[in-house]
């Protein structure tokens, strides 16, 4: 989720598609890549592009949303303005949104870690890993609280520079790539007879999360030239381009990586196998594009989720001491992600944080959909499209949770406290600003 930077004002179409790309492809494909295939093999590709099906549905939602709100505040603000009269509702979308943020940055660093050591004699330690995740967040927190001036042309040259990386990487495994085209199709059509339909979509929800940052756009609503024909346009482009990058990086993967190592090496699956096959110049090149597709991912979501955590703050939902800001910083928030991702990556493996922002992401775009259903009518949405958006989203939502519940109950319970943790604290601020409202009018 790369958040925005300074932008100039009269952003254009291309500008608006970098951005959501920017968000996007954030290191979630170095991350689904080796889980996936060792869920269901050779059927990876097939789950990304049902993964990007997924995200369209939810992008509904929140294109038309966006354009009738027209609002920078994007997903807190739409459900606030969708149910004024409900400080729970609100209280609630801030605070999933806000963890959803903490998850991803807590990805986003584990990934660094996982493939910068990867060709160390520290490769699969996991404290290790655990400790340069967590000094990396470090290390983009101070940026963000010194100063952010100059960060903009960094992070659009670290966006433009992974994008290239690997669409090179790509290319260069395929055409080194021991499996042909021929080869690659029967073994998809073994690797279909061990697999069902179902086990494909549940892939596809819990890689939800790699096409998390689309609705960056939004964002930029009062910076953008005709957001009525751009919006949708930038928002449904970078998408479909996700997906085209992310398939074709899988099946590159799967052309030069056994399917062995790839789950073998899972938190760092290409790195392991360009190596293998292109030497180290290969795995340094796959190591040189997560660093900077992560590094650009960390520093964005610090960024822009602490911001939209002081929003959330002010309006009463956090601890106020969040809200403050210094030099328009807001040092205490910025400082507070970053611990709570830290704790997230010291309990949690890869998994847990994988599937615990997906079901995040997925739930928070099932209420932007149920918010846009209930505006249908001034939003001039499709009923059927709005139900169906509900309606895939709510089974991608059940999908993961049935998985979790038949292979990882220890797992779904973390994430259920998790929850429950955080439904509790929204009631808490919610009842607390009820109460301070009542006071003020009094």
């Amino acid at each position: 989720m790369t958040q925005h930077r300074k932008r100039h004002k009269n952003l254009g179409l291309a500008e608006l598609i970098a951005i959501a790309l920017g968000g996007m492809v954030g290191g979630g494909i170095f991350t689904i890549l080796g889980i996936s295939v060792s869920m269901i093999g050779n059927l990876t590709p097939l789950a990304i592009i049902f993964g990007g099906f997924i995200a369209a549905l939810a992008a509904y939602s929140y294109v038309k949303l966006g354009l009738y709100y027209k609002d920078e505040g994007a997903t807190y603000s739409f459900f606030k303005r969708t149910y004024p009269k409900s400080n729970f509702s609100a209280a609630a979308i801030g605070w999933f949104i806000i963890f959803g943020y903490i998850s991803t940055l807590a990805l986003y660093a584990y990934t660094f870690s996982s493939y910068a050591i990867s060709s160390t004699e520290f490769a699969n330690n996991t404290w290790m890993r655990k400790a340069l995740a967590i000094g990396v967040i470090g290390i983009f927190t101070l940026i963000n609280v010194l100063s952010v001036k100059g960060m903009g042309k960094i992070e659009d040259l670290m966006v433009y520079t992974k994008l290239v990386l690997l669409a090179v990487i790509s290319i260069v495994l395929i055409n080194h790539g021991t499996t042909d085209f021929g080869t690659f199709l029967e073994n998809m059509a073994v690797d279909a007879e061990h697999s069902s339909v179902l086990s494909i979509l549940i892939v596809a929800s819990i890689t939800f999360v790699a096409y998390e940052g689309f609705q960056l756009v939004i964002n930029a609503v009062s910076e953008m030239t005709n957001p009525e024909k751009n919006i949708p346009r930038a928002i449904y482009s970078a998408i479909s381009l996700a997906m085209l990058i992310y398939v074709v990086i899988s099946i590159g993967a799967l052309f030069a990586i056994p399917s062995e190592e790839i789950i073998k090496n899972k938190e760092y699956a290409l790195a392991a196998g360009a190596g293998n096959i292109l030497g180290k110049l290969g795995a340094n090149l796959v190591i040189l594009g997560a660093i900077l597709a992560t590094s650009s991912a960390i520093s964005g979501t610090v960024f822009g989720s602490s911001r939209q955590m002081s929003v959330v703050a002010k309006d009463g939902y956090f601890p106020k001491f969040l809200a403050l800001r210094k030099k328009n910083i807001p040092i205490n928030a910025i400082v507070s992600m970053a611990v709570m991702a830290s704790i997230l990556i010291l309990i949690g493996e890869l998994d847990l944080i994988l599937e615990f922002g997906s079901i995040t992401f997925l739930l928070v775009s099932l209420l932007m959909a149920i918010a846009n259903f209930k505006l249908r009518g001034r939003t001039n949405s499709s009923t059927f499209l709005t139900l169906f958006s509900i309606f895939g989203l709510g089974i991608s939502g059940i999908l993961i949770l049935y998985y979790e519940f038949t292979a990882k109950w220890q797992q779904m319970i973390a994430i259920i406290i998790l929850y429950i943790s955080l439904g509790f604290g929204a009631w808490i601020f919610s009842k607390k600003s009820e109460r301070e409202k009542v006071y003020n009018k009094g």
